[in-house]
């Protein structure tokens, strides 16, 4: 079983900063790839950034240059920094992890931003 859960989501203004935190049950070096994911209401999930045990990472595009996704091993948490906020990025965030063919999700944390 994993459980994973992410904190420190909020309101910010557009240009602000944010890091959210997901902090796992069990050691992430047991999990291939951790990701976190974003959903607007009326919109579709998406991948905003992934991190595999290696540390290679995967951004969208509309994130690139403004988000940075990292790993603490010793704490089992992974990060998402945001930098940069526009309106746009304002999505429930949950993170994203798997266990052999097993896929778990976090119960999200809202970030909005406002313009």
């Amino acid at each position: 079983q994993v459980q994973l859960v992410e904190s420190g989501g909020g309101l910010v203004q557009a240009g602000g900063s944010l890091r959210l935190s997901c902090a796992a049950s069990i050691s992430i070096n047991r999990l291939n790839t951790m990701a976190w994911y974003r959903q607007a209401p009326g919109k579709q999930r998406d991948l905003v950034a992934a991190i595999t045990s290696g540390g290679s990472t995967n951004y969208a595009d509309s994130v690139k240059g403004r988000f940075a996704i990292s790993r603490d091993n010793a704490k089992d948490t992974v990060y998402l920094q945001m930098n940069s906020l526009k309106p746009e990025d304002t999505a429930v965030y949950h993170c994203y992890s798997r266990l052999g063919y097993v896929a778990y999700w976090g119960q999200g944390t809202q970030v909005t931003v406002s313009s």
